[in-house]
């Protein structure tokens, strides 16, 4: 007959193997800092600023490898994005070309209504020019990254409204390359070592650097640092606007809804009480 101390012995073991790989994972893999962004908590809105800034990162760089077929050109003058004016935007359209069989040769300037021009015509083209692998489109990139928060942590989420998972993969993402790797770590020919990314082998190279993006500073506002950390702020915000441009809207009609539930209980609750005033219980 099997005793007490040879279960919980049992136990133990079992419980020792499972977490080591988590253990391991944990020692390999470094915690994704939570960033302060402007559109987290309940009542988080999106910096317009920095959401400039963001799509200027995107289009410098970004754009040359990745898609963003969700994007239309009149999505970067509404209210609560980017919001350049829509002249800055037609502009803008006018410099990209759009295939449009009805055109004269086949092509056109762009207008509000289109879509942002993906830098390829096709999936294998797209990963002929990558080494063969393909970029993911970043539509909503920053809703489908996200981060994992063990037990009990994530409970918490629930009340602080915390979204901005994705927001902080990516931050962490383009911050998270070493050259030279570190010691021990294998690096396939062709990749990269990142510490965020699962198996810390990718196949994009560093796409920021110090300079790169040059930021002009509005009339009346503080000159912006031009630095890695910045740059990957800045573009994280705007995938994420761009994965989720309603955040704002969503949020501010979920408070007027509860701000009526609770008004509307508590005249139910007063209603109750004067019809039911006169009778016993």
């Amino acid at each position: 007959m099997i005793n007490t101390k040879t279960i919980f012995a049992a136990l133990a073991l079992a419980a020792s193997l499972v977490a080591a790989p988590a253990v391991a994972q944990e020692h390999e893999t470094p915690r994704i800092e939570r960033m302060p962004w402007s559109f987290a908590g309940v009542f988080g809105t999106y910096d317009r600023n920095q959401l400039q800034r963001g799509f200027q990162v995107f289009r410098e760089v970004c754009s040359s490898c990745h898609s963003a077929n969700l994007l239309a050109f009149r999505n970067l003058t509404e209210e609560g994005g980017p919001q350049f004016s829509e002249a800055q935007v037609k502009a803008l359209a006018a410099q990209y070309e759009i295939s449009d069989p009805d055109a004269s040769g086949g092509k056109r300037a762009a207008v509000l209504a289109d879509r942002w021009p993906a830098p390829f015509d096709n999936e294998q083209q797209a990963r002929d020019a990558n080494g063969g692998a393909l970029p993911p489109d970043m539509s909503v990139l920053a809703k489908a990254r996200g981060v994992t928060d063990p037990f009990p942590t994530w409970v918490f989420n629930y009340f602080t409204a915390y979204q901005e998972g994705g927001a902080d993969y990516i931050h962490a993402l383009l911050n998270g390359y070493q050259d030279p790797p570190p010691a021990g770590a294998e690096v396939p020919e062709g990749k990269h070592y990142n510490a965020v990314f699962p198996g810390h082998a990718i196949g994009m190279a560093p796409p920021l650097t110090d300079g790169r993006v040059a930021y002009v500073a509005a009339e009346g506002q503080a000159e912006v640092p031009q630095t890695v950390e910045q740059y990957s702020e800045d573009v994280s915000a705007f995938l994420f606007w761009m994965a989720d441009p309603h955040m704002v809207s969503r949020k501010e009609t979920g408070f007027r809804v509860i701000l009526f539930l609770l008004l509307f209980a508590g005249l139910m609750y007063f209603t109750k009480r004067r019809i039911w005033k006169g009778v016993e219980h």
